[in-house]
């Protein structure tokens, strides 16, 4: 087993009780008023499971009751310190607050049905069993006992706590109608396959390919939220593998799926860049938590099958996939309802830039080299570093370790021109504004060939990163141009 902390925490053959692990007051209260209202009460779902996995759970938890939801949650609210406000949705019968750090939600128990086109339930009223039976998987159907007399209680129908211990995602019924009903849910499998490191059920697994296509009624939304789970998770790798085996991903990120296969002409071939790419994923994840530096490492090979050329006597070349695959990120951000803000221009730059620093690390590593590569990557130079030792997955050990001493000299190389030359986020020391009053002209295309030429001198090392010289050097090209700088 992977975790033995299960092993040390689940013992199936006796009777299971947390009550001592409810260390959370909350809990106490909700206690005390189902034994005032008569009713029963219990905490279900990912705490439960988390509880036994000994996970830190900083999210949801969520609260079933015989009864009225709302009733009982603003019953609880107002025994707890301070002006706890709740939040209430009547035509779910849902209602939730936050207290120190938690969110509690609270429902009714019910059951649920579903029509073929939507993954939306027909609620009604019903019991826990009917509440549990909903639930999407047998890990997320254990529900601990709440009221007085059978606190602590764990009530398992399923056997999630043994499921648990085989470290397998499995759903309480038949998992053909669990996924046509609610197709969201085969997304959720892999997810927590993920980020568990479990394996799917063989039966479950064979339902995911089977109702597939029903993915089409989720939306894109919901869709991505749990794709970035899986980005999230520690080895977000076995996910994209999940997905791709499924046929969900051909689904959802076929652009991802056209990464797959390998070609030989002329006893040449080139690499399966899917592997490849689910490389860099796990290689980043290892170092950064940054799901749009991992992202990036997703797509920044995004756009070799549209630039693959064979060329007799050299092999294979991608020849400016870097700048076809910046170009089609918007898209894909558009496609998947990722946000089109500064995230994915983010991404954006970094898919545009990530073969930059290897070509340094290939060459002899100039100045001016460096100094263009600082300029354009600004406060992101440090994360495309990353992006690009991570892309270094190389099975010759030689190769590897020429790459890596040379990004220790690009790196030194960086920090001594930013500390010198202090071009990260840089801006030229003269703007549009001074060029224009110097030689009394309107904006014009002159001014723009004057401040570029400035840049570039600077960038190039001809002048100094300072106004004295810049404008010196601009009073120059000026004149290049037919200006003469007005005396007032």
């Amino acid at each position: 087993m992977r975790n033995p902390v299960i092993q040390e925490h689940i013992q199936p053959e006796t009777a299971v009780t947390f009550k001592k692990y409810l260390k959370n007051p909350v809990f106490k209260v909700i206690s005390g008023v189902a034994e005032e209202s008569g009713t029963r009460a219990f905490v279900i779902g990912g705490f439960v499971r988390d509880l036994i996995l000994k996970r830190d759970n900083k999210q949801d938890i969520d609260i079933v009751v015989l009864g009225s939801g709302i009733e009982f949650a603003n019953r609880v609210a107002s025994k707890l310190e301070g002006d706890i406000p709740v939040k209430f949705f009547r035509n779910f019968g849902t209602a939730m607050f936050n207290y120190q750090g938690y969110q509690f939600e609270f429902v009714g128990a019910r059951k649920e049905s579903y029509r073929l086109d939507s993954r939306k339930p027909i609620v009604e009223d019903g019991t826990l069993e009917d509440d549990q039976n909903r639930r999407d998987f047998t890990i997320n159907a254990m529900a601990i006992e709440l009221t007085p007399a059978h606190y602590g209680s764990l009530i398992d129908p399923f056997n999630g706590i043994g499921d648990l211990k085989q470290e397998v995602i499995c759903t309480p019924l038949d998992p053909d109608v669990t996924f046509s009903d609610d197709p969201l849910r085969m997304m959720r499998a892999i997810r927590f396959a993920t980020q568990l490191r479990f394996s799917i059920d063989p039966v479950c697994l064979e339902a995911i390919r089977r109702n597939a296509h029903r993915i089409s009624i989720v939306s894109m939304e919901r869709v991505s939220d749990e794709l970035n789970l899986i980005i999230e998770a520690p080895v977000p790798s076995a996910g994209f593998r999940l997905l791709d085996d499924t046929g969900l991903l051909q689904l959802i990120f076929p652009e991802f799926c056209e990464l797959k296969g390998t070609e030989t002409i002329e006893g040449k071939g080139h690499k399966d860049n899917f592997a490849h790419t689910l490389a860099v994923l796990d290689n980043i994840a290892t170092v950064s938590d940054n799901l749009w530096l991992r992202w990036a490492a997703l797509l920044h090979d995004i756009a070799k099958p549209a630039t693959r050329k064979y060329i007799p006597g050299t092999g294979w070349t991608f020849h400016t996939h870097e700048f076809r695959g910046a170009k089609m990120v918007p898209g894909i951000f558009r496609k998947l309802k990722l946000p089109l803000n500064e995230k994915m221009k983010y991404v954006q730059k970094l898919v545009q830039l990530h073969l930059r620093p290897i070509v340094l690390a290939e060459d002899v590593v100039t100045d001016s080299a460096v100094r263009r590569l600082l300029f354009e990557a600004g406060d992101d130079i440090d994360d495309l570093m990353t992006l690009c030792n991570a892309d270094i997955t190389s099975k010759n050990p030689q190769k590897v370790k020429r790459y890596i001493s040379n990004f220790i000299l690009v790196r030194q190389k960086l920090k001594d021109i930013e500390e010198k030359d202090r071009l990260r986020n840089w801006q030229p020391p003269i703007s549009g504004e001074i060029i224009m009053a110097a030689f009394q002209i309107q904006p014009s295309k002159q001014v723009g060939i004057i401040k570029d030429a400035i840049t570039e001198a600077i960038l190039e090392g001809i002048i100094p990163n300072e106004y004295e010289a810049a404008y010196k050097f601009m009073i120059g090209e000026g004149e290049k141009l037919g200006l003469k700088k007005i005396v007032i």
